[in-house]
């Protein structure tokens, strides 16, 4: 079965609050840092210690500070930094995703580019030692997939490179908006409980949600400052998957022989919109022998009444039919990694037992194909083989 990780964020997450959820949960502090060693970043140690929050044990990890006077960096510069690291790739490539969301965020932010943000909290020696740990610490576990809650929004002030800024920061509530991360109202302690580097984290590597899954263990990482009336920490599930039972969705169907053709198109569109997870058609003969389509969408219980809407209001259609359904899935996953040909995007398909099956996403191929002037066959090829290289690298 496959190894997953749940993040329990009732109090929020930050870098060091997962650094200590990974010990707490069995990673070893010399293995972490014997990872961190591979990348060129000094002046720093790490320190591991027990500790309680609110009555609960857990494990606060430290980055302390050695130096004074540390480097402002650009993105360029931090996805440099990680490049001429000597990290597996998968690591490589899964912190330079971090900060180019980190980037990406603060870009919108600032109304500048993200090749040209400065980072100031998230640039720092203790956020590339976050993010990196992170990621070599969820390998080091083996962790295949990583799962996350509802982050919780909390409120106040907080005090950042420019003085005082809202809760959530405007770069963390981008994050999560460009991720469409769950937020909950949660306390108002008046302290920042989602950071900018933990959300990052999560909206490049997690899925927000709670999976089926059979609990290994369980580790406890310490926020740095104890809140009135709760555990100032990040709950850390660690597993292995279940196998789900089947989904239960809605197929909503209808007949059509009177419509022109070039509307269909247009209101496929409409319903993806509407929340469709499929629409096909199908040709069919109807009464007085005329030729027709059967317009099929599967959609969840909740997106009913909008699928319906579209239907009746851009097809001719004076009715539709619904009916529940069952659907087995398959475990799957969205990669996006760096490939020869530049930033590349496939979907993974994984069953127990069977090497993942790996299918080229057709909008970043066809950029890549008009950008590189080659036909856009030869670049599904080779994305598929560098991403099946790609995710062999992670075992």
């Amino acid at each position: 079965m496959t190894q997953i990780a749940y993040l329990d964020c009732f109090s929020g997450i930050s870098g060091d609050m997962l650094l200590g959820a990974l010990v707490d949960a069995g990673l070893s502090p010399d293995e972490l840092r014997s990872e961190l060693a591979k990348v060129a970043i000094g002046g720093y140690r790490i320190e591991a210690a027990k500790t309680q929050r609110a009555g609960l044990a857990a494990t606060q990890v430290t980055v302390v500070l050695e130096e004074a006077a540390l480097p402002h960096r650009r993105l360029p510069d931090v996805l440099a930094l990680i490049e001429g690291s000597a990290l597996p790739p998968e690591d490589k490539e899964r912190g330079a995703q971090v900060f180019r969301r980190l980037a990406e965020a603060e870009a919108l932010v600032h109304g500048v580019e993200p090749e040209a943000v400065e980072f100031h909290e998230v640039g720092a020696v203790d956020a590339l030692v976050d993010v990196l740990g992170a990621v070599a610490g969820l390998r080091l576990l083996g962790v295949k997939a990583l799962y996350c809650s509802p982050l919780p929004a909390g409120g106040g002030w907080a005090m950042g490179a420019h003085g005082q800024l809202p809760v959530p920061a405007p770069a963390t509530l981008a994050l999560l908006a460009q991720a469409e991360a769950p937020l909950v109202a949660g306390p108002d302690p008046g302290v920042e409980l989602v950071t900018p580097t933990g959300a990052a984290i999560v909206a490049a590597l997690a899925r927000f949600q709670r999976p089926a899954m059979t609990v290994r263990a369980v580790g406890y990482g310490a926020g740095a400052r104890d809140l009135e009336g709760r555990p100032n920490v990040l709950r850390l599930w660690l597993g292995e998957a279940l196998a789900e039972r089947p989904a239960t969705m809605l197929l909503i169907e209808t007949n059509i022989d009177d419509m022109n053709p070039e509307l269909y198109g247009y209101a496929q569109e409409r319903l993806f919109e509407a929340g469709a997870a499929d629409v096909w058609f199908a040709p069919i003969q109807m009464k007085k022998n005329r030729p027709g389509v059967l317009l099929s969408v599967l959609c969840p219980f909740d997106r009913e009444e909008a699928v319906v809407g579209v239907l009746l209001r851009e097809t001719s259609t004076l009715g539709v039919r619904v009916r529940e359904v069952s659907r087995h899935e398959a475990e799957r996953e969205a990669l996006e990694f760096q490939s020869s040909l530049g930033p590349a995007a496939v979907k993974v398909k994984r069953l127990p037992g069977r090497p993942p099956a790996v299918a080229p996403e057709y909008e970043a191929c066809a950029r890549l194909a008009r950008q590189r002037r080659m036909p856009l066959l030869e670049v599904y090829r080779i994305v598929q083989e560098e991403a099946r290289r790609h995710l062999a690298g992670e075992g």
